[in-house]
């Protein structure tokens, strides 16, 4: 049984709500999830390592809540580790058309979870973060106004400009003892589309420098800021933009998968373990 934090009003696009969170099946179609009690979301993460993993653009409630229940299973979490998928309305009904504004919506989602976490989660050991494409900028933002230190946070395929750490975001980093970066130049949606994307963006909300390569794209500019590992996949392995995250849809998963080692890199970030790869 998985934990969800849920910010949908609707199971595509819609408006964020503020978060509850459900229990259950993601994996079913559709998802086989209830409702779980306020007071137990306390009890639940008590003396806890807490890790929260948001998914990307253009997911769906259905396919979100798939992937997120995957992740959450691949991580083998002990059972000292408490897992949470988030899943958020980054999508719309005609896919990619309302990219300029979904930065917007990760921002208020990422508030949104500060204070989920600086409310209910009090009693947790410590609290980590993963996020894959625009999550970035929602786990950021959120670690910017949690009220403690974050543990580790790890940031696959990130949408956001390569300088946030030091720029936008330079708020979160000081906020958070590591952070893991992963990154690859034959993402073609951090290479083609997400400079045109973040530009248009940036003409509705100014807050960074247009036309820049994305963090999940070539990574933080050299030298990397203090507790900032970057890591770049070898181009030689071929990761694309969907290659990081388990696969939404039914049926079992194969035992292959690029995004299998994607996950082992995300799970040794958040234990604090020496990486073996990229």
């Amino acid at each position: 049984m998985t934990l969800f934090l849920n910010f949908r009003s609707q199971s595509v696009g819609g408006a964020v709500i503020d978060p509850y969170v459900l229990e259950g099946d993601g994996t079913a179609a559709p998802p086989a999830v209830t409702s779980l009690a306020w007071d137990e979301i306390g009890r639940r993460a008590s003396g806890k390592h807490v890790l929260l993993a948001a998914h990307g653009f253009n997911v769906s409630y259905e396919d979100g809540a798939c992937s997120m229940d995957r992740l959450g299973a691949a991580l083998d979490l002990a059972a000292s580790e408490l897992f949470l998928g988030v899943l958020w309305p980054g999508d719309y009904w005609l896919p990619a058309v309302n990219y300029p504004f979904a930065g917007e919506t990760s921002i208020d989602c990422g508030r949104r979870l500060a204070r989920f976490c600086n409310r209910w989660l009090t009693g947790a050991n410590a609290i980590s973060f993963i996020s894959h494409s625009l999550g970035a900028r929602l786990v950021l933002e959120a670690v910017k106004g949690l009220g403690r230190p974050a543990r580790v946070v790890c940031l696959a395929a990130g949408a956001i400009n390569r300088d946030c750490l030091t720029a936008e975001y330079a708020a979160a980093r000081a906020n958070c003892g590591a952070i893991s970066n992963l990154a690859s130049v034959d993402d073609k949606v951090l290479k083609l589309a997400f400079p045109v994307g973040d530009a248009l963006s940036d003409a509705l909300h100014d807050d960074h420098t247009p036309f820049t390569p994305a963090l999940g794209y070539r990574g933080p500019p050299a030298p990397p800021p203090s507790a900032v590992a970057p890591a770049q996949i070898p181009a030689a392995d071929g990761y694309d933009h969907g290659d990081y995250m388990p696969p939404a849809g039914p049926g079992p998963l194969a035992q292959g998968g690029k995004w299998r080692d994607a996950v082992g890199y995300m799970a040794r970030a958040f234990r604090g373990q020496a990486q073996t790869w990229p």
